[in-house]
């Protein structure tokens, strides 16, 4: 495929890395990351091949949820630095050719917030509004808690107001009322402002629960849900062509199918669904239920794209599995109760989910490359960082990122105690897993995915192409195979740990094509009927590409 052709919807073959810029890196010593320290890294990431950097919430906040609790939409939290750093980053990752794209949580604010505080003195505020209040606790609400372990309504009495308010998340985090034509514009300015200081786009934070509008006195202000998200889109189309809106959608594929609006709403979304059943997969060793999802999904409008990943910064939410499905994935990477979250999820990292086996776990990110869609990496993954449970709930996920094996792992020179989050001790502590050894070392994850990455860029058949699941004769196999502008692309991975013996058929290759490794040498005949035999190691995985076969001049043997 041209690269004229492509390079403008850039997002359709990006690869995406979400940080957390408080437990990246310490710029001035004081224990926090910050965006100077962040900036000073920035060429990690570049060597790695990162095109587009997610930057978790750097607003001010009282960080009672790491970050999400925003009491300004328009400054950096004085810890993290000021706005000239964050525009100072922002040249810098431009000048090594990455894109930034930044959480826009708006659905809710901090109830530190002055738009809250002006709310809450008085029904006459002209923020009063800008929330949404109710005398009880309407019976044609929203429902369904979402952290069932702190909280136990989604309405919360305000004794200063003599009202209820709804919060969909904490208590301490009142939601924005998008039904109010101020609040919709306000949103507006604040996409406008960060967009104009350099960002390429946002990932909006729980976009479901942005839209709803159920039970609202004054929800008839707000008739189209979904036309206020095109309206969002529009915005930003104008401010930048190449912007994107990342949404983090949870739902069945067809509700979330929605959310693209045909094309004018979200450019991508990301697939919880593939997500949760590679994981079931995984646990059984059986390609069936990824295959599945693959199979099912829905092709994203023409412009918009899937985002795929293995892990992000939540917990691995397991939600659209049923019980028994998210007991056996339970089972296999989570049995302690410390380990799960909510019911339905896990608090690890992959590495330590596989008991440290690096074959199963280089595996697992060949076969997120090798999805149809978008990878997106959380900090971290790319050397096989671990949780800390001794965090609480959802940051245990979220350690300060490992750069050497040396004091405060490279992330601080301050006393570890004043770190965000508790670094990670022990075999995944830093003496063990960090970016500086991993850099010399080329069997290591960090070197194995930077070269799925290389990959993964050289093949835009995976992101651009017409996707298709093979039948491998296998049930621990995986087999898939990609097809765009006459280049095809074959991606197999067991996830089983036996070997395992394939035969594809190929439809449309015949005895003048063969099949050329991607990651590592060598070359596999097709035959004349399109038929190919591979032998697959225990978690073994191969790309290949299929190239016309190299005729051999006559009077040299073949090779």
């Amino acid at each position: 495929m041209k690269l004229t052709h492509t390079s403008d919807l850039w997002w359709k073959n990006a690869v995406i890395y979400c940080l957390d810029v408080e437990t990246y890196k310490d710029g001035n010593g004081d224990g926090v990351g910050d965006f100077p320290g962040l900036t000073q890294q920035i060429d990690h990431l570049d060597r790695l091949g990162v095109t587009c950097i997610w930057l978790m919430p750097f607003y001010p906040s009282p960080d009672l949820d790491d970050g999400y609790d925003i009491t300004d939409f328009y400054s950096v939290d004085p810890r993290l630095g000021t706005l000239g750093d964050f525009v100072e980053f922002i040249r810098t990752a431009r000048d090594r050719g990455m894109r930034v794209i930044a959480d826009l949580v708006v659905n809710h604010v901090s109830d530190q917030h002055p738009w809250f505080l002006s709310a809450r003195e008085s029904r006459e505020s002209p923020y009063r509004d800008w929330f949404v209040w109710r005398d009880e606790i309407p019976e044609d609400g929203p429902t369904g808690i979402t952290f069932p372990d702190r909280e136990t309504s989604l309405w919360e009495y305000d004794e200063k107001s003599g009202q209820y308010y709804l919060h969909r998340f904490y208590r301490h985090q009142p939601d924005l009322n998008i039904a109010n034509p101020a609040v919709r514009d306000e949103i507006s300015r604040i996409m406008g402002f960060w967009m104009e200081l350099g960002l390429s786009g946002f990932r909006v934070d729980a976009v479901p629960f942005l839209l709803e509008t159920k039970g609202q006195l004054d929800a008839a202000k707000l008739p189209d849900p979904h036309g206020y998200l095109a309206e969002l889109r529009a915005f930003l189309s104008r401010r930048d062509g190449q912007a994107i809106l990342l949404g983090e959608v949870n739902l069945p594929y067809p509700d979330t199918m929605e959310f693209y609006g045909g094309g004018d709403e979200l450019t991508m979304c990301f697939d919880f669904i593939s997500m949760q059943r590679m994981y079931l997969s995984l646990a059984r060793r059986h390609a069936g239920p990824l295959a599945s999802s693959l199979r099912e999904r829905p092709r994203a409008p023409r412009d918009g794209q899937w985002a795929t990943f293995a892990r992000n910064h939540d917990e691995l939410t397991l939600d659209k599995l049923s019980d028994d499905e998210r007991q056996e994935v339970f089972d296999a990477f989570g049995p302690e109760k410390d380990m799960q979250l909510y019911g339905r999820g896990l608090r690890r990292r992959l590495p330590a989910m596989l008991g440290g086996d690096m074959r199963h776990v280089k595996m697992v990110y060949s076969l997120l490359f090798s999805l149809p869609g978008t990878p997106v990496l959380f900090y971290g993954e790319e050397i096989g960082m671990s949780e800390n449970l001794e965090a609480e709930a959802r940051l245990a996920v979220r350690p300060p990122m490992q750069w050497t094996p040396g004091p405060g792992g490279g992330f601080s020179t301050a006393d570890p105690a004043r770190f965000p989050i508790p670094p990670v001790e022990g075999e995944y502590g830093a003496a063990h897993v960090n970016v500086s050894d991993q850099r010399r070392d080329p069997e290591s994850l960090l070197a194995w995915i930077t070269m799925l990455i290389e990959r993964y860029r050289e093949c835009p058949e995976l992101a651009w192409g017409d996707y298709q699941v093979l039948d491998s004769g296998a049930d621990p196999v995986l087999a898939v195979r990609a097809d765009a502008d006459g280049g095809c692309v074959v991606a197999l991975h067991n996830l089983g740990d036996a070997e395992t013996e394939v035969t594809l058929t190929l439809d449309g290759l015949d005895d003048g094509r063969e099949l050329t490794d991607l990651l590592t040498d060598g070359t596999t005949p097709v035959g004349a009927d399109g038929r190919v035999t591979f032998r697959l190691p225990p978690y073994g995985c191969r790309w290949l590409r299929a190239t016309p076969r190299h005729h051999v001049p006559s009077g040299h043997p073949a090779s």
